[in-house]
């Protein structure tokens, strides 16, 4: 209204998205003064209508491959510091440790995109968790995530359980006996991650240590669901954590999906991103993936895969260039009827 236009780039997505005023410099939209009359009507191209690129910024990082993840924004503080303690005392840790490929022996890194390695990716995402918790911005929770208004076991909760900060030990044991006993996958760990800074961000709450088991329990609980093919049921995480019920959990989880106004959804390219920042977060506090030497079985298996790949190549450049020359064809023959017309 009047010289300023009132956007919002997605409006199903997060709430926390507020909407702000562009000037119509920076998003320019034709007018009927601009359109000749021979034209007619004009209808703007949908690259014409994106918003600037400082908006796509400030999008919730669990819906857009571009914004960066909460959990390596948390833990630049951390690394930053002890980078500078490494730097004032000559220390370099972790180059001792790494292994280096030779002459006679190379290390592969077997964890990929598409089949992470299981236990350094909860270590990972176990590590992405503290940072949240100890580097959160207040304390702002609900009651359905409180642990001593829902607590997990018959055991006595803590005075002190909203004060303390978990260590990353404790949070990584406390997600390697779901996956265990679940029998659940490392994709399944990034995906958990995913749906828990997707509901901080749209609920606009904080992880910390009050609320973080009974979060982590939903988000593992959604993404086993959404994730693998057979999914591990309410009853059976009864069965794990034996002082829950089942009523419990399926409250936890309306309230979760209901957070997330029922958003499951994670593209490739989000998924992809959260599984390299968790790689960067693993190099940045030297927690390395694990590096097997390849032997003789890897390599030819490796070789194969490389064969069946270059066949592939070749059979789709062999079908690329016939649609190319067909189409040549068409275009000599219509020359030819016009020329002849």
């Amino acid at each position: 209204m009047g010289s300023s236009v009132s956007c919002c780039f997605s409006p199903g997505e997060s709430p926390k998205l507020r909407r702000r005023h562009v000037d119509l410099d920076e998003c320019p939209i034709t007018t009927t003064e601009d359109v000749s009359e021979d034209t007619g009507t004009y209808l703007q191209h949908i690259s014409d209508r994106e918003l600037p690129d400082e908006l796509a910024q400030e999008a919730n990082p669990s819906d857009h491959p571009r914004a960066s993840t909460l959990f390596l924004n948390k833990s630049q503080t951390d690394v930053r510091e002890k980078r500078k303690s490494n730097y004032m005392n000559h220390m370099s840790p972790g180059l001792l440790t790494k292994k280096y490929s030779s002459c006679s022996t190379i290390f592969i890194d077997d964890s990929t995109v598409s089949q992470p390695n299981l236990k350094s990716t909860i270590r990972c995402v176990a590590l992405a968790i503290y940072y949240h918790i100890k580097n959160r911005d207040s304390n702002r929770s609900l009651d359905i995530f409180d642990e001593k208004k829902h607590p997990l076991s018959r055991e006595k909760v803590p005075d002190d359980y909203s004060v303390v900060d978990p260590e990353h030990k404790l949070i990584y044991r406390f997600i390697r006996t779901l996956f265990s006993s679940a029998q659940l996958t490392a994709e399944c760990a990034i995906v958990t991650l995913v749906y828990l800074e997707r509901l901080l961000t749209y609920a606009e709450m904080d992880i910390c240590p009050s609320n973080w088991k009974r979060i982590v329990l939903g988000a593992i609980l959604l993404a086993s669901k959404v994730w693998d093919d057979q999914a591990v049921w309410n009853v059976d995480y009864c069965q794990i954590l034996k002082d829950i019920t089942v009523e419990d959990m399926n409250e936890m989880e309306r309230h979760f999906l209901e957070l997330l106004q029922f958003n499951i959804n994670v593209p490739a390219s989000v998924y992809a991103k959260y599984y390299f920042d968790l790689r960067s977060l693993a190099d940045d506090n030297n927690l390395s993936f694990p590096l097997e030497p390849l032997s003789n079985k890897r390599a030819q298996k490796l070789e194969a895969i490389s064969r069946l790949c270059e066949d592939k190549y070749k059979d789709l450049s062999k079908s690329a260039m016939r649609r190319s020359m067909s189409a040549d064809n068409m275009i000599g023959i219509k020359n030819s009827q016009a020329v002849l017309s």
